[in-house]
């Protein structure tokens, strides 16, 4: 009977060992990844050894601002495109995605084609347009939607974080902190997106640039009001005087009432932009999956005469709803 109470209670003691350290284990493996993500990129680079310049370069890759927006149309969507890479954060620069995308592009068309005169289709002018527009839609349409959706993620992100930042920014300066230190805790504290925009804000003017001025080109490389409305309070401040914390602390307050509206009227047209994104991005999804699944279903009526025009005026039509419905929806607060 003894032995039995000794054995139980050496089980339940392994038990409660095991147990206990499994707690640890988790909590800090927990408390590590909470620290991980709170660094944001910029502070990783720093870790890394990386200076300045090298951080400035990395941060600005894709920046639009270096361009000028008298390139016309095209221009317009080159620039377009440069901000949508910059706001995703992808590591490439926009001539390398864009040489990816021909690259996929000649090779798709070149793919299909082989495959189409294997299958005895003749190389008429109907299967030529089908198979262009597949590589079309495959190498540059998909890749474009998904890198806006992902912009426009990480866009929302940023306004979401702007109130929080001008809360620890005001809090700092009412501690005492001068403004490059309060922009300075800024970098440190919050997460990407946001922190590392600040993070190379400070790095510019630690170059010998104007607070005002790189705030002015962050807001401008984000397309944020927010943050313009931001730098006309500090310009402001800096002419006429005053509380700028108190300043600052009646902007927050602005941004959240502005935010709020903005979300109401985002609620009240779900309906139109959901209808947008359908019109737009299922058109090319689909016709990806089942010219994959079943080239034959078009592939089988490209010879027909009246297909020449019609899948022309097809696209033409498609792109003036597509521009029609982004005007529509494109909902200015």
């Amino acid at each position: 009977m003894t032995s039995d109470i000794i054995r139980y209670l050496v089980l339940v003691a392994v038990f409660a060992s095991v147990f206990l350290l499994m707690q640890m284990v988790l909590q800090a493996s927990i408390q590590g990844g909470v620290h991980a993500g709170a660094i944001n990129r910029r502070l990783k680079l720093i870790a890394r050894g990386a200076d300045r310049q090298e951080i400035i370069g990395f941060l600005r890759k894709n920046d639009p601002l270096q361009l000028s927006d008298e390139g016309g149309p095209w221009g317009k969507l080159y620039l377009s495109f440069r901000r949508n890479l910059m706001m995703a954060s992808i590591p490439y620069t926009a001539a390398q995605v864009a040489i990816a995308m021909g690259v996929i592009f000649a090779g798709l068309i070149l793919l299909v084609a082989f495959l189409a005169w294997n299958a005895n289709y003749p190389m008429s002018s109907g299967v030529i347009q089908i198979i262009v527009a597949f590589a079309a839609a495959t190498a540059i349409g998909v890749p474009v939607m998904i890198v806006s959706f992902l912009a426009q993620r990480r866009r929302k992100r940023m306004q979401e974080q702007f109130p929080v930042a001008l809360d620890i920014f005001v809090r700092a300066l009412r501690s005492g902190h001068p403004i490059a230190g309060a922009m300075e805790l800024l970098t440190q504290e919050m997460e990407d997106p946001i922190g590392s925009a600040f993070g190379l804000v400070s790095d510019e003017v630690a170059y010998g640039a104007e607070l005002t001025d790189s705030l002015d080109d962050m807001a401008e490389r984000w397309d944020l009001d927010d943050i313009r409305m931001f730098v006309v309070s500090l310009s402001v401040q800096n002419e006429t005087g005053g509380n700028l914390a108190e300043i600052l602390d009646n902007l927050s307050k602005v941004v959240r009432e502005r935010a709020s509206l903005y979300l109401k009227v985002r609620a009240l047209s779900s309906e139109g932009r959901m209808t947008g994104w359908l019109l737009t991005g299922l058109p090319i999804f689909t016709f990806v999956m089942l010219f994959i699944s079943s080239p034959d279903f078009y592939l089988g009526v490209a010879r027909d005469p009246i297909f020449y025009i019609g899948f022309p005026a097809m696209l033409v039509w498609y792109a003036i709803g597509v521009v029609a419905i982004r005007k529509m929806v494109n909902l200015k607060v």
